[in-house]
C-alpha cells in the first residue's frame, strides 16, 4: 500500500509489469488522481522507456458549464509538458435515469475508439485505493452478493478488445496529492465529488470522519479476500465448462448428465449462471439463488424451465440449454461493432446496402441439416432463434459470413463479459468463449503476472 510517506522510487513499480509495447492512453479528467497518474506514468516512460507513445485524454461529458474550460486546463497543462492530449465529447441526448452508467459506458466507449485509431490497446485510469473503499462500502450497503464485493478490477477488458488499467488501486489519494503539492502542482476539483445528492460523495464524507481510517482499511481487506474467492471460482467453474459443456449445434449448448452430480456443486452452479446468461444474451449473470434450485432439479430428468432468457431441457441424454424463441431482435440493418441480442457481435467491411440481420425463424431452421445424436426438435428450435443476414425476405447466410461483395462477420460474443470483463474473470470467460466459439481473449496486460 503506498501512502503519503512512500519514496518516490516505490512509485515507479506501479507501471513495470505493465505491457506498454503499443504505448498508452490515459484518461486525464485533471483531478488529483487523475493529474498524478499522467505525471508518474510520464517520469517512467522518460526513465525506461522515452519511445513509448503516450497520448492523455479528456473526455467533456457535457454535463456541467465548466467541463469545456477544465477541459482545455488539461489540454494546457499537457502542452507545457510535451504531452500529446486529445478532447473528447460526449455527444448527443442524455439519458434521464441512470446518467452515472451512461456516463461511465460513453467514457470508456470514447476512450477505446481513441485507443483503437492510435493501435494502442491499453488504457490507464486514476481509480485509487479510496475509489476501491468506497466502492465496496456501497455495495455493502446495497446488500451485494460476495463477487461485488471485490470492489474494481486492477484490468478490465472493455468491448473485447481494449484493456482498461488500474494501476493506482493500492495507492491512497493522499499520497499522490502529496506529490502534487511537493511538485507545487494544483488539480480540478470537481464539484459533483461533494455532492451529498449521490452516493459516492456521501460514503466519502463519512470516511472523512471518526473511525474512516478503520473502515478503508477494512474495505480493502475485504475486496482482497473477495476477489481471491472470485478468481478461485471461476477456475472451478471453467473447469467445469471445459469437461463438462459442448456445442453440437449453433445456439445449443449439452450439458453431460454428471455436470449436475459433480461433488463441486458451488463451481457447478456458477457455470450455470455464465451458461445461463451467455445463451440468454443477458449482461448479469442468472440469479444464484435460482440457480441454486435449478441445479438441485437437474438431477432428476425429465424437465424444462426457463431462466435468464434460456431454455433449460433435462433429458436423459444430456441437458440442453437455448435461446428461448420470443424478445428476439427485429429486422434491422447491421450496424458496425455492436451486439445483436446481446450474443454476436456484429463487424462491418462495406456498408450494410439492403442486407438486414433477423432470426433465422423456424421455416429456414427446418432446412437446416441434422445431428444425428441431437433430437430434431432441439436443433431446429436452437438454429431459429440464430442471427442470419437476409435481403429482399431472401436468407442470404446463417449467423453470417460472406453476402455478395458485401463482408459481414457476425460472431459469437459471451454476453455477460462482452462490454466489461474484470480481471477477476477472465478463466471462466475464456472458457465460454471457447464452447460459444467467440474470438479468443486478447493478451492481457500484464507481462510477468496476473492482476494480483
Amino acid at each position: 500500500m503506498l501512502t503519503p510517506d512512500s519514496k518516490p522510487d516505490l512509485l515507479d513499480c506501479l507501471f513495470s509489469d505493465l505491457d506498454l509495447s503499443t504505448g498508452a492512453i490515459a484518461a486525464v479528467s485533471g483531478g488529483s488522481d487523475s493529474t498524478a497518474l499522467l505525471l508518474l506514468l510520464k517520469d517512467h516512460l522518460d526513465r525506461t522507456a522515452s519511445a513509448t507513445r503516450l497520448l492523455a485524454v479528456t473526455v467533456d461529458h457535457g454535463l456541467r458549464p465548466d467541463s469545456a474550460a477544465e477541459a482545455r486546463l488539461v489540454q494546457r497543462f499537457c502542452a507545457e509538458r510535451g504531452i500529446a492530449h486529445r478532447i473528447l465529447a460526449w455527444r448527443g441526448d442524455k439519458p434521464a435515469t441512470g446518467l452515472a452508467a451512461a456516463a461511465r459506458e460513453a467514457r470508456y466507449r470514447l476512450l477505446a475508439e481513441a485507443a483503437g485509431a492510435e493501435g494502442i490497446k491499453l488504457i490507464l485510469t486514476g481509480h485509487t485505493a479510496d475509489d476501491q473503499a468506497e466502492t465496496v462500502l456501497m455495495r455493502q450497503a446495497r446488500d451485494d452478493e460476495g463477487r461485488g464485493l471485490a470492489g474494481m478490477a486492477p484490468a478490465t477488458l472493455f468491448d473485447w478488445r481494449t484493456w482498461i488499467v488500474r494501476p493506482l488501486l493500492g495507492t491512497r489519494r493522499a499520497a499522490l496529492r502529496e506529490m502534487l503539492r511537493a511538485r507545487d502542482i494544483g488539480w480540478i476539483e470537481d464539484p459533483t465529488n461533494a455532492d451529498a445528492r449521490f452516493e459516492r460523495p456521501r460514503v466519502r464524507a463519512k470516511l472523512a470522519q471518526g473511525d474512516g481510517e478503520q473502515r478503508v482499511a477494512q474495505a480493502l481487506a475485504r475486496a482482497g479476500q473477495a476477489a481471491l474467492e472470485r478468481r478461485e471460482i471461476g477456475r472451478r467453474a471453467a473447469m467445469l465448462i471445459d469437461a463438462f459443456a459442448a456445442r453440437p449445434v449453433p445456439g445449443l449448448i449439452r450439458l453431460d448428465r454428471k455436470f449436475a452430480g459433480h461433488e463441486d456443486g458451488q463451481a457447478a452452479i456458477h457455470a450455470l449462471r455464465i451458461l445461463l446468461a451467455t445463451i440468454g444474451g443477458v449482461s448479469f449473470l442468472a440469479d444464484e439463488t435460482r440457480c441454486a434450485a435449478l441445479h438441485s432439479r437437474l438431477r432428476s430428468a425429465p424437465f424444462r424451465a426457463t431462466l435468464s432468457r434460456t431454455v433449460i431441457d433435462a433429458r436423459r441424454t444430456g441437458i440442453f440449454l437455448r435461446r428461448e424463441n420470443r424478445d428476439l431482435p427485429a429486422a434491422a440493418p447491421p450496424q458496425h461493432n455492436r451486439l445483436w441480442d446481446n450474443r454476436r457481435r456484429i463487424t462491418l467491411k462495406d456498408g450494410p446496402g439492403d442486407l438486414v440481420i433477423a432470426p433465422l425463424g423456424a421455416a429456414a431452421a427446418g432446412k437446416a441439416p441434422l445431428t444425428e445424436d441431437i433430437p430434431p426438435s432441439l436443433s431446429r428450435a436452437a438454429l431459429a432463434a440464430e442471427p442470419a443476414l437476409w435481403s429482399a425476405g431472401e436468407c442470404l447466410g446463417f449467423a453470417g459470413g460472406n453476402a455478395g461483395s458485401r463482408s459481414v462477420s457476425i460472431a459469437p460474443a459471451v454476453a455477460p463479459f462482452a462490454r466489461f470483463l474484470p480481471s477477476f474473470d477472465i478463466e471462466p470467460a475464456a472458457a465460454a468463449a471457447a464452447l460459444v466459439g467467440a474470438p479468443p481473449l486478447p493478451a492481457p496486460p500484464f507481462r510477468r503476472h496476473d492482476d494480483g
